[in-house]
């Protein structure tokens, strides 16, 4: 096994999780619980770690990983529709519901 992802943010290696895990890719979550020694330990320690389970997947798993987080940094765009601006992360225009093209 091998660590491909770790967050302090809970919310983001278990979206990581679900993203690696529809691409066919098996993995498996370790420190789940490790908050609760915090204090004991120290906070880097307790973060959530994704790890693939197969060796030779880790390049896709990264990758995968890697594509989702780039693709978060994409510009606003205009809607061909009703031309109202409309953030990187929407699909459909928030105005006219205009799928992004």
């Amino acid at each position: 096994m091998k660590l491909i992802y770790t967050n302090e943010n809970r919310f983001l290696v278990s979206n990581a999780k679900n993203l690696v895990e529809n691409s066919g890719i098996a993995v498996t979550l370790k420190n789940e619980y490790a908050a609760g020694g915090m204090g004991d330990l120290s906070p880097l320690d307790t973060w959530l770690e994704l790890w693939v389970v197969d060796d030779s997947d880790y390049e896709k798993a990264v990758q995968v990983i890697e594509s989702s987080l780039s693709s978060v940094d994409s510009e606003e765009w205009n809607c061909n529709n009703c031309n109202e601006k409309n953030d990187a992360s929407f699909e459909f225009c928030w105005s006219c519901q205009t799928e992004h093209s």
